[in-house]
């Protein structure tokens, strides 16, 4: 399938799952808007590098999502978005009764208000073009829960919750919007914490990933940001055109148990 000449804005995109997505979205011919909190000359230069790879069109637009205005700046920026993907996200663990009220905040701020405030500039422009889609990268956590991990699994509850009233809002519309609900994911952040981990547990690669980090993953495989792109990718063809307010678990079956 083709996404030329539509434009999808990811947030949180300038390295992992945001990255992969925009990456496989450019690759699928759409135009690319890349953000994240910073902005640095690399950010910019991973726009002209998928620009240059997939011959789109691809801009990085520097914006704080625990902001409101900045979030809605962002699409109003960005000129179009005929494609929404909120994919923000920040995590912090802790018991809930010495969960820093700070770090509540901002994850509910960024993983779900900001989710909220994109998609309420978005729609409009969605509205106009006739077309468009809404996809929001929840969590396993946004299906089942874990300890220590309160306002995560509570955002991304949150963020399901959304994703339904978003499609309910946009049945009769040639609009729709689904969640993706990721298990684990091989990004570099996640490979920076396999060395320690196999010191920790004094463990071998393959072992410790396996037996340690994937423990509640029956696949025992990360899941890939090549593939979370590829099932965006899907969400925007013709053949997932009455699919909305639904998620789809890429979580080698965490969620089955």
């Amino acid at each position: 399938m083709t996404l030329s000449g539509k434009c999808a804005v990811i947030t949180g995109s300038n390295s992992g799952i945001g990255l992969g997505v925009a990456r496989e979205m450019a690759r699928a011919g759409a135009d690319v808007v890349l953000n994240s909190f910073t902005d640095r000359d690399e950010d910019h230069a991973l726009a002209a590098e998928i620009a240059a790879e997939f011959g789109v069109e691809a801009r990085y637009i520097q914006a704080d999502m625990s902001d409101s205005e900045a979030c809605r700046a962002l699409i109003t920026t960005s000129g179009r978005c005929d494609i929404l993907i909120n994919n923000a996200g920040i995590q912090h663990v802790a018991p809930v009764d010495e969960f820093p009220v700070d770090k509540w905040n901002a994850i509910l701020a960024i993983n779900l208000s900001s989710a909220f405030h994109t998609a309420a500039a978005a729609l409009p422009m969605m509205r106009g073009a006739g077309w468009g889609r809404v996809i929001n990268i929840a969590s396993a956590h946004g299906l089942t829960a874990s300890p220590y991990k309160s306002a995560y699994v509570a955002a991304k509850h949150g963020v399901v919750g959304l994703t339904k009233t978003l499609a309910l809002e946009t049945a009769e519309e040639p609009i729709t919007a689904n969640a993706i609900c990721p298990g684990y994911v091989l990004t570099p952040l996640v490979e920076a914490q396999i060395p320690d981990t196999m010191e920790k547990y004094n463990m071998g690669r393959e072992e410790v990933i396996k037996k340690v980090m994937l423990e509640r993953q029956p696949s025992r495989e990360f899941a890939t940001v090549e593939q979370l792109g590829g099932t965006a990718v899907f969400l925007c063809s013709d053949a997932a055109a009455q699919m909305t307010g639904t998620t789809l678990s890429v979580d080698g079956g965490w969620t089955a148990l």
